[in-house]
């Protein structure tokens, strides 16, 4: 492998990692030791980050992204460097509501009635949502334009997609109790995103780092998990059920490995 010189990093809060310090930029909520900056370092690559916590498909590619502080992002493709010579993408869990599904059932079984449940209620009125083949579809169209615009812009990058660590494993977080329904729906929007991206890797040859695979056995309520609990803190709950430093080291790592591989990570 010739080592990338100039790496891009788009994505949501599994690539910005909220709730890791120390964080550089408080309006995108992204971390100085999130995956892009640990790989980027590991690869002696400069870094173009330009993940986004609360990111979505359409904010990488067309939408501007106004965020908790009042902040207004551009969309991420229009960062991208013509001459990156490696470009990541993790995104698509807020496409699908997954985190706002995991938020919205921890809030409503500790605190019913307090301000964080009845905000998120309004987004969620028929509960958990579960997903449709159709949205599985769109998620992975979404990805596919990213990919596409990503070639468009830097012609000679390797582009990698990189999914969501496991959160829902076969326990979960001591501190939410989670009705077994509810942890069963919950699993089905993970399984829904982890399809989009093998449908995305399929439908553009993108290569796939499936950290979803490798952290089986560290999701909520295993014994070392790669995922930060739930946080009923006001202040800090945005970065409930995301990477922790481990994670984030471990989907690093993860990369690195595949990128040094002669040819691209099986689907």
């Amino acid at each position: 492998m010739t080592p990338p010189t100039r790496y891009a990093a788009l994505g949501s809060s599994f690539a910005a990692g909220p709730g890791i310090p120390p964080i550089v930029d408080v309006d995108a909520v992204r971390s100085g030791r999130n995956y892009p900056r640990l790989l980027a370092k590991a690869l002696g690559a400069e870094l173009v980050d330009l993940s986004v916590s609360g990111a979505t498909t359409a904010t990488i590619l067309d939408e501007p992204q106004l965020t908790m502080t009042g902040a207004r992002f551009p969309p991420q493709i229009g960062g991208v460097p013509a001459t990156a010579d490696l470009v990541t993408i993790t995104a698509g869990g807020n496409d699908l509501r997954f985190a706002g599904s995991l938020l919205f059932t921890a809030w409503n079984r500790v605190d019913p009635d307090g301000p964080m449940a009845r905000m998120l209620a309004a987004d969620f009125p028929s509960g958990i949502p579960a997903p449709t083949r159709e949205d599985v579809d769109r998620t992975a169209a979404g990805l596919v334009r990213v990919v596409e615009r990503v070639r468009d812009k830097a012609p000679r990058a390797r582009v990698v997609l990189v999914d969501y660590l496991t959160i829902i494993g076969a326990g979960t977080s001591p501190g939410v109790p989670f009705e077994p329904a509810e942890v069963d729906a919950l699993r089905d929007i993970q399984d829904a995103l982890e399809a989009a991206y093998v449908a995305a890797a399929e439908r553009t040859g993108a290569e796939l780092v499936a950290v979803s695979r490798v952290s089986r056995d560290h999701a909520l309520g295993s014994t070392a998990p790669w995922v930060q609990p739930f946080l009923p803190d006001l202040a800090r709950t945005g970065a409930s059920f995301h990477p922790n430093a481990e994670g984030m080291a471990v989907v690093a790592a993860e990369v690195e490995k595949a990128l040094r591989q002669d040819r691209p990570t099986p689907v």
